[in-house]
């Protein structure tokens, strides 16, 4: 017979998976409109041409590195370290569907393994996130294949 303290324990625990399913839905939800905006004819990708949109899309120390070397590259108008869409690691894209596996990484923290097929190639792109105010944000991505270095913030290491 399940007592009091046994009912208030099982209360527990499925409030806390409730709640780590949330915060698993919306990272993915995060991710998945990032990558809609790549596939089809029509999937004109996600253009880093503002401070607002890098903001909105990377967390403080990473937006601060993608904002300054776009700023002293313009500057010496030259192109940026980041010559490529750093969502798909490639110039162009012709991109069917995307899969999605999300990892938790700890309180407000996930990765997300997306996986799709660029021009017939596979690829893998793996963000990681931490939730802000809310608001998910990504504090690296990792590419596979790619040339080394194969991580956004390593680009940014002189």
């Amino acid at each position: 017979m399940l007592t009091r303290r046994d009912i208030l324990l099982l209360a527990a625990a499925a409030a806390l998976a409730t709640r780590a399913a949330a915060a698993d839905a919306s990272a993915r939800a995060f991710v998945a409109a990032i990558y809609d905006a790549y596939v089809g004819k029509n999937g004109n990708g996600i253009a880093l041409d503002s401070e607002q949109k890098v903001r909105h899309y990377f967390e403080s120390s990473l937006a601060a590195l993608i904002l300054q070397d776009q700023k002293d590259a313009a500057r010496r108008q030259e192109v940026g370290t980041l010559d490529f869409d750093v969502f798909v690691d490639a110039q162009d894209w012709d991109i069917a569907a995307f899969n999605i596996v999300m990892n938790d990484k700890g309180p407000d923290k996930a990765s997300a393994t997306v996986q799709f097929n660029n021009f017939g190639k596979a690829q893998t792109t793996v963000l990681d996130l931490i939730k802000i105010k809310n608001e998910w944000k990504i504090t690296d991505v990792t590419w596979t294949p790619h040339e080394n270095p194969n991580t956004l913030r390593a680009l940014y290491v002189h």
